[in-house]
């Protein structure tokens, strides 16, 4: 099978040698919608992607990515624009707010918050849907979901791209079960005969290397291991944790090009 524009970098995910090849096509996401956000192109001065931003915002997570990206003043009209926005609506919340009414026993109530359960409050709901809504998460998972479909027409239909998967390095967990939840659904049963036994074998390989790696890192820092070689397991607490969690915990920030 000839390879097209859209499987190229999940081609080269599968050829790079990561510890997870969606992990890789997540981090090349992300790290371009944040490029697209605030790079040279100043994306964040088009109006439309101001809205869009605006509506969206950032999580937690990708504030502190974007801040690390190093576009104070990109950042900073952003910010302006979608506090704006985000104040008038709460200015609108609180004016209309009205407290629920408590019982004769709620003074001798203790506080029982729990962040899982959706919010009672109008507020609370309200404060509950900015932490669920990132520009940046949205581009991924959009993106990511397009390349899982990718990597099944690619196994059924290429025969090189096949031997990638059957010789990678298995997925982190989170990945996998991505990998095994969508199997399920879009492979024909006699294909699943096959898929499961490469995946299984591969995520058994992968996890017991991993663990064994991690296992001799430990067992380094004992003296009577002092002159032993380090094999591989100089870099098996990140990729230990990559297995376990996904994403690169190594990695640098990802900062603009001077």
């Amino acid at each position: 099978m000839k390879e097209q524009v859209y499987t190229i970098p999940l081609m080269d995910a599968f050829r790079s040698g990561d510890e997870c090849p969606f992990c890789f096509i997540e981090r090349a996401l992300e790290q371009h919608a944040i490029n697209f956000v605030l790079g040279s192109g100043a994306s964040y001065m088009e109006e439309d992607i101001r809205e869009q931003t605006d509506a969206a915002g950032f999580c937690r997570e990708h504030y502190k990515k974007l801040y690390d990206y190093g576009n104070r003043l990109g950042m900073s009209l952003i910010l302006s624009t979608h506090m704006k926005k985000k104040n008038k609506e709460l200015n609108e919340l609180m004016d209309q707010f009205a407290p629920g009414k408590s019982g004769m026993l709620g003074m001798f109530k203790k506080v029982k918050v729990n962040t899982e359960q959706p919010a009672k409050t109008s507020i609370g709901q309200w404060v509950q849907a900015q932490e669920s809504s990132c520009y940046v998460c949205d581009y991924s998972k959009g993106s990511y979901a397009r390349y899982l479909d990718t990597f099944f027409e690619l196994y059924r239909r290429s025969d090189e791209f096949k031997k990638l998967f059957e010789n990678c390095k298995g997925f982190c967990l989170p990945h996998f079960g991505d990998v095994t939840e969508a199997a399920d659904v879009v492979l024909t049963d006699k294909e699943k005969t096959e898929f499961f036994e490469i995946l299984f074998r591969l995520m058994r390989n992968n996890m017991a290397r991993v663990h064994e790696d991690v296992l001799w890192f430990v067992d380094k820092f004992d003296y009577r291991n002092i002159n032993a070689d380090w094999k591989n397991s100089k870099d098996a607490v990140p990729r230990t944790m990559q297995k376990m969690a996904g994403g690169h915990p190594a990695d640098p920030p990802f900062e603009q090009d001077k």
